[in-house]
């Protein structure tokens, strides 16, 4: 995780296409979701459920083998560094990070792993009027009950880290006049001159991962 010096910014490319599109279509996916449960759509509740395990699943793959950025061990860093980054936050100046700033990593990890729960959870769940998960006939009832109370208030969690993930952004936005937000769309970030792009990898190998993640999403719900 490195953290640039201030000076002239250049626009230099720092997030994949793989990551800009997983982050875009798991916010369109979970808001369909709640949709979906609201209006008692549950076939589609559950499609949209399988499709955000594949992509959470291809996340993980790609938080190992994906693009420098991507990957786990550029943003997930000790305390040390992370104390160090929370001193800086009443400052108007933001501490320049070419990927996610120790927070924001410590932010990523806690939503791939409250969504993991939420959709691994909704495979067990039961409503106990028609609608059951596709793992419900392998597990008792009981523990059935106590996974559709995880896969319920798990939700409730999982919207308190998005509205602080939300919320942290629009801080940067406001307060240290830093907008995070077009970088997820251009996959270009403002850094000082001299920063040098980090390798991108293959789309080729992310098409790959996705489909054997799905292939595997579709082997646990048949059988």
């Amino acid at each position: 995780m490195a953290q640039t010096q201030q000076g002239e910014n250049n626009a230099v490319p720092v997030w994949d296409i793989p990551v800009r599109l997983f982050h875009w279509i798991l916010v369109l996916l979970i808001a369909f979701s709640w949709l979906s449960n609201k209006m008692d759509w549950m076939t589609w509740h559950m499609y949209s459920g399988y499709t955000i395990l594949t992509l959470v699943l291809f996340r993980i793959l790609w938080g190992f083998v994906g693009s420098t950025h991507a990957r786990f061990s550029d943003f997930i860093c000790g305390p040390r560094a992370l104390i160090a980054y929370v001193k800086t936050l009443p400052s108007r100046t933001a501490a320049k990070f070419a990927g996610h700033n120790p927070l924001g990593g410590i932010s990523v990890v806690l939503i791939l792993l409250c969504v993991l729960v939420q959709a691994g959870t909704g495979l067990f769940a039961n409503d106990d009027i028609i609608n059951e998960g596709p793992l419900y006939k392998h597990v008792s009832k009981a523990l059935s009950d106590w996974l559709t109370t995880i896969h319920k208030y798990n939700f409730n969690v999982l919207l308190a880290l998005i509205g602080v993930h939300v919320a942290a952004v629009l801080y940067y936005l406001v307060w240290k006049s830093e907008n995070l937000i077009k970088p997820m769309f251009t996959g270009r970030k403002h850094l000082p001159a001299g920063v040098a792009p980090a390798p991108m990898r293959g789309v080729g190998l992310a098409v790959v991962l996705l489909a054997l993640c799905a292939a595997a999403v579709w082997f646990i719900v048949n059988y």
